[in-house]
This record gives structure tokens, C-alpha cells and sequence, in this order.
């Protein structure tokens, strides 16, 4: 699994439409709209380093509104919230 951390900025007035449509789009897991120096932070799990490349430089790069991006990639996940989700369902 890989993971992303996108880092966003909209058009003006756009925040709320580029929001919902990231939220549709496959490979990504999470949208948060900010305050700061970006607008939204979007979260990407996808299988390989290749699905994450055609999302972010293909899909995203695609969409109306999104006027600027800066792509983290995750090396290593320490998520409390993962581990909990492993220990509810058993594991």
C-alpha cells in the first residue's frame, strides 16, 4: 500500500466542488478542507507507485479548480487509528 499526503490550493470559491469531486475519485481515502497556506488536504492509498503516479499527475492534474499541489509520499505508517481498526475486527 502506498500513501500520499496532497496538499492543495483551489480557485478561488472552488474549495467545496474540488472537495467533493476528489472525494469521488478511487485511490483516495480522505479530503480535509483547512486553514493555512493550502485549502485541502487530501489523503491517497493506493496499491503501487504507479496507481499513485497516474492519480496525482493524470487524474488530479485533470479536474477544474485545483490551482496548485505538493505531493508528500509516506515512507512509514505509525497511525493509532490503524492499530484500532486491526484490533476491532480481530487481529
Amino acid at each position: 500500500m502506498v500513501t500520499a499526503i496532497v496538499l492543495l490550493n483551489a480557485a478561488r470559491g472552488r474549495v467545496n466542488d474540488v472537495a467533493e469531486t476528489l472525494a469521488g475519485l478511487d485511490g483516495v481515502s480522505e479530503v480535509y478542507s483547512v486553514g493555512g497556506r493550502y485549502d485541502l488536504v487530501v489523503i491517497i492509498r493506493v496499491a503501487s507507485n504507479e496507481a499513485l503516479a497516474e492519480l496525482v499527475t493524470e487524474r488530479l492534474q485533470a479536474l477544474d479548480g485545483i490551482e496548485e499541489t505538493e505531493t508528500l509520499i509516506a515512507f512509514r505508517a505509525q497511525s493509532r487509528h490503524d492499530l484500532e481498526s486491526m484490533f476491532s475486527i480481530g487481529l
